[in-house]
C-alpha cells in the first residue's frame, strides 16, 4: 500500500511518537527524547509556553519537520520515511484548524468546503450534502454563500473546523485555535471540539491557555523546554454549563 510496510499498518495507537529529539540550525534543542501516545477516538489538550516545542511536536505529526533522531507514526504511517505520494495521502486523514483562520478570501464559505473536497477527488454528488451536514455541526447552517471578511472571527474558526472536518478525517489537528477569539467565543469553539470528538473523531488541540483548558474534563499534556513534563486530566473548573463529563462516544463521525 504505497510506501506503507503492514508491519506499520498495525500500529495500535492513532498517533505515537518514540524517543524523539529534534534540533535546530541554530542549535535550539526543539524536542529531547519525547514520546506520545494517542488513542483512536481520543481528544488531547498539548499545552506549553511559547517556545516549549508545541509547534515543532505539531509539525512532526504532519510531516513538516522530521525527527532527527526517533519515530513518528501517524494513522499508521511512518511520517519520517515517506515519498510524496504517501505523504499525501497521510496528510488526507488529518484536519487542520489554525489561528489565523486560513480561509480562502475570494471564496464563500461553501466554495472554500468545495475546495477542500475536490481537493481529494470527491465524488460531486457528495459535495452538497456534505457541506450542508457539516456547517449545521458547526451551528452555520444558511451561511455558506457568505465570504470569509462577512463573518465574525468565532464564525471565521467555526468555518475553518468546518473544512477540517469536511473530508473526514481520522485527526484533527488544531494549533492555537482559539488564540484570536474572546474568552466567552474561546469556550464556544473548545465545546464544539468535544462535540466532534464525541462523535468519533481523534483530536489533538495545542495551546497555551492553561486556564481554558482546565475548565474541561479532559487528558491535558504539559510541554517545557522539549520535554513532556506532565500527562494526566485536565482540572476541571467549568461552571454548570460546562460538560462534567463527556458523553459515551457513539462512533467514528464519517
Amino acid at each position: 500500500m504505497n510506501d506503507i510496510t503492514k508491519k506499520e499498518r498495525r500500529c495500535i495507537y492513532l498517533v505515537e511518537l518514540r524517543n524523539v529529539s529534534v534540533s535546530y540550525d541554530n542549535g535550539v534543542e526543539a524536542l529531547t527524547h519525547f514520546s506520545f501516545k494517542i488513542n483512536d477516538g481520543e481528544l488531547c489538550f498539548v499545552t506549553g509556553k511559547s517556545g516549549s516545542g508545541k509547534s515543532t511536536f505539531s509539525k512532526l505529526i504532519t510531516g513538516e519537520l522530521k525527527a532527527a533522531e526517533g519515530s513518528v507514526y501517524v494513522n499508521g504511517y511512518d511520517m519520517g520515511n515517506l515519498k510524496s505520494k504517501a505523504l499525501a495521502d497521510a496528510r488526507r486523514s488529518m484536519g487542520m484548524v489554525f489561528q489565523d483562520f486560513r480561509l480562502i478570501p475570494s471564496m464563500t464559505i461553501d466554495e472554500n468546503l468545495e475546495f477542500a473536497m475536490r481537493c481529494i477527488n470527491a465524488p460531486v454528488s457528495s459535495i452538497k450534502p456534505r457541506i450542508e451536514e457539516v456547517l449545521e455541526l458547526v451551528s452555520m447552517k444558511g451561511m455558506g454563500g457568505r465570504l470569509p471578511t462577512e463573518l465574525s472571527g468565532g464564525e471565521q474558526q467555526r468555518a475553518a473546523i468546518a473544512r477540517a472536518i469536511v473530508n473526514k478525517p481520522s485527526l484533527i489537528i488544531a494549533d492555537e485555535p482559539t488564540g484570536n477569539l474572546d474568552p466567552t467565543l474561546a469556550i464556544d469553539i473548545m465545546r464544539l471540539f468535544l462535540r466532534i470528538n464525541e462523535m468519533g473523531t481523534t483530536a489533538l488541540i495545542i495551546t497555551h491557555a492553561k486556564e481554558l483548558v482546565d475548565m474541561f474534563p479532559q487528558r491535558v499534556i504539559t510541554i517545557k523546554k522539549g520535554k513532556l513534563v506532565d500527562d494526566s486530566f485536565g482540572k476541571y473548573k467549568g461552571s454548570m454549563q460546562m460538560p462534567p463529563q463527556a458523553p459515551q462516544k457513539k462512533g467514528r463521525h464519517r
